[in-house]
């Protein structure tokens, strides 16, 4: 069996077995990769960016090659290859977890249960839950399904489509050590300053082809690319940003503002400014958009998979003729 095709059957296995099993609760290998680059930290950490580069280095270059070795152990054994790949997939993507998850919190403001959603909201993201009130926690749910759309299904699909097995796995590290310590806290300031510069890397392609999605699946196409080109670069994060932005166009919602992480505040520019506020009813739109743009990514990896392919075989069959 072809390598393109390998991928195409895998990745569909792999996302289906997201759409139908979710993340485990128990023995996630996200998880335990977690567990074993916490373990890493604990004898590397020093306050300086060079040590948070090895970190970086150890934890993320370990999984992309022992994801290599087993790649290369079922390399043109068609059935084990795409099983591993199926596998790998569903691994390291997240989409149905992240929508249980919104809709959850979606369905505790419904019915008026806002301490309930406040409890819920660590499960999605890092904010402080108590300094938000029922409209502010919306906004964060749809704002972390946009970012988490790109950060837990696209990207990786993407790297999968690039690199194979490798790049699924290595795209999860990557994007598992920046949650990790790539934030700026005084203890991960300078530590985790490697870890973020690469999450910003390795997230570049599969932010703006999340953002590209959102436009075409939206069913606001105008005004996602307007938020989109008038905003992404207002806010802090370079891949976050054209996400955020065109899902605010698509939905016709406004995200952004004021943010309160681990106690310190953050007043980020207002994204879509002309859209209105964030409403619990727009969670559910915010994931059923999550949802399309995950199976849009799937259907362009693959068929960027296939003209590769056929683009490699006509250029050997000209150099032979």
């Amino acid at each position: 069996m072809r390598a393109d095709r390998e991928f195409v059957y895998g990745a569909s296995a792999g996302l289906a077995g997201d759409l139908l099993l979710g993340d485990p609760r128990r023995g996630h290998p996200v998880a335990a990769f977690g567990r074993a680059a916490g373990a890493v930290e604990h004898v590397l950490w020093r306050d300086h960016r060079g040590w948070g580069a090895l970190h970086t280095a150890v934890c993320a270059g370990g999984a992309a090659g022992a994801a290599a070795l087993l790649a290369r152990g079922v390399r043109g054994r068609g059935r084990a290859s795409v099983a591993l790949i199926a596998a790998a997939t569903w691994a390291v993507v997240g989409g149905t977890s992240l929508g249980r998850e919104a809709r959850a919190i979606g369905g505790a403001l419904a019915a008026g249960d806002v301490d309930v959603a406040r409890e819920r909201l660590p499960h999605l993201c890092g904010r402080d839950p108590q300094a938000l009130d029922e409209q502010q926690i919306a906004r964060a749910v749809v704002e972390s399904v946009a970012e988490n759309t790109s950060d837990a299904v696209v990207g990786a699909l993407v790297w999968g489509a690039l690199a194979g097995v490798p790049g699924l796995v290595g795209f999860r590290a990557v994007n598992t050590l920046d949650a990790m310590v790539g934030h700026k806290s005084p203890r991960y300031r300078r530590f985790g300053w490697a870890s973020a510069r690469l999450d910003d890397v390795a997230g570049w392609p599969g932010a703006r082809l999340t953002a590209g999605l959102a436009v075409l699946a939206g069913g606001n196409a105008r005004g996602a690319v307007r938020a989109w080109r008038a905003d992404a670069k207002k806010h802090p994060s370079p891949n976050a940003g054209p996400v955020e932005a065109a899902f605010a166009g698509a939905l016709g919602v406004r995200l952004g503002g004021t943010l309160s992480y681990g106690g310190r505040v953050e007043h980020r520019p207002v994204l879509n400014s002309g859209g209105r506020p964030v409403e619990f009813g727009d969670i559910e739109r915010a994931v059923r958009l999550s949802r399309r743009v995950g199976w849009l990514t799937l259907a362009t990896c693959a068929a960027g998979r296939l003209t590769g392919h056929a683009l490699r075989a006509r250029r050997a069959g000209e150099g032979r003729g």
